[in-house]
């Protein structure tokens, strides 16, 4: 942007942070959506609670089933993710 350009948008440079700020936010809230780490660990705390006898079989298996959905849609996601952009901070 030009010097002009950016002193004729100087009041809109609150929203542009805000927008900036309210991007970060969603980024990360998806990042951690999207982590497979945990839907792996509760299969494994899955698993060791069928085998403890803590749970039967019938609510293993449907548990199991919600949880390798979720880890399905997690690994498609990746793949169809686009590669991370080269964005910078907000302007001032």
């Amino acid at each position: 942007m030009g010097l002009f350009t950016q002193i004729v948008t100087l009041p809109l440079a609150p929203v542009r942070g805000v927008t900036w700020v309210v991007a970060r936010v969603e980024e990360a809230a998806e990042e951690e959506f999207y982590d497979p780490a945990p839907v792996q660990r509760e299969l494994a705390a899955l698993e060791q609670a069928l085998l403890d006898g803590r749970i039967g079989e019938e609510e293993f298996d449907r548990r199991e089933d919600e949880l390798l959905d979720r880890l399905e849609e997690i690994r498609a996601r990746g793949a169809s993710a686009p590669p991370e952009s080269a964005e910078g901070g907000p302007s001032s």
